[in-house]
């Protein structure tokens, strides 16, 4: 990927305010649980991620595994079980079949601090947990699906801000009602235009057009292929914008392909999961 094409601007006042905002938080739990995008396994995590999170416990969940290729995704997950050395748990928003499984490891992980807390003297209470990640990697739709059918609100805690809500999963957990944001700090271009692609990024940040051209370009044969068919686009011609517009008739006055139009309908499709199933990086 050339990376004088386009750049995404990242902003130093929203990253303070999300680091600032997600230490608070951070304060208030007993393990993590930090999502990525299974599109991007590698790019959407966070580098540092135990340091930022003053090596509170964690375990993944790889989100979004509906959009992408079953087989691929597992082999992702095993090399990340070996990286982060941490469970690594595919999830979708859109069933609930993992959901013991995810509930099981946030009260393992939490035990020692609970341990902790009642050899002081103190009565068991709750696990306490929380859902952190990057931008629109599905934070809020994990933090929905576990609460689907536990809407009871247990209130604010001693020396926590009302705004901050607690829900009571079972007897043994309580969720952080409000999504942990991991501050987008990297300077590696090449990885922020990824999390371009899957909308990880403020629309302020990019264009579309931009962007656009970068997905096509990163592709890989096979992808390039569903891309065309999608598009139907006849396989001897190049997969650009212009012949995506031209096969979709978008275009402006004298003709000429509507490049701007075009490329939103391709960022859309392809978050959409509508044109195939894709991982963007690679082993």
């Amino acid at each position: 990927m050339k990376r004088n094409k386009t750049h995404i601007h990242w902003y130093p006042g929203h990253i303070a305010k999300a680091e600032r905002k997600l230490k608070e938080q951070l304060s208030l739990v007993d393990c993590v649980i930090e999502v990525v995008d299974a599109r991007l396994p590698l790019s959407s995590r966070y580098d540092n991620i135990s340091g930022l999170l003053n090596q509170k416990p964690r375990f993944l969940l790889v989100n979004k595994a509906d959009l992408v290729d079953k087989n691929e995704l597992s082999k992702f997950i095993e090399f990340l079980k070996e990286d982060t050395k941490t469970a690594v748990i595919p999830t979708t928003s859109k069933n609930s079949k993992d959901m013991n499984v995810i509930v099981k490891e946030a009260v393992r992980l939490a035990e020692p601090r609970i341990q902790a807390i009642m050899a002081k003297g103190l009565l068991r209470r709750p696990a306490r947990i929380m859902v952190v990640g990057l931008p629109n990697v599905g934070k809020s739709s994990i933090i929905n699906k576990l609460t689907k059918s536990s809407k009871t609100k247990t209130g604010a805690k001693a020396g926590v801000t009302r705004q901050q809500q607690w829900v009571r999963i079972n007897p043994q957990l309580e969720l952080l009602d409000t999504p942990g944001i991991i501050p987008m700090k990297q300077e590696d271009q090449e990885r922020a235009i990824k999390l371009a692609f899957v909308n990880s990024v403020g629309d302020n940040a990019y264009s579309n057009e931009p962007v656009a051209r970068e997905l096509l370009n990163i592709l890989n044969d096979k992808q390039i292929n569903v891309f065309k068919e999608y598009y139907n686009i006849p396989p001897e011609q190049e997969l650009t914008l212009e012949n995506v517009a031209l096969s979709r008739k978008w275009l402006i006055q004298n003709n000429e392909t509507d490049n701007e139009r075009t490329a939103g309908y391709i960022l859309k499709d392809f978050r959409d999961g509508k044109i195939g199933k894709f991982i963007l990086d690679n082993l």
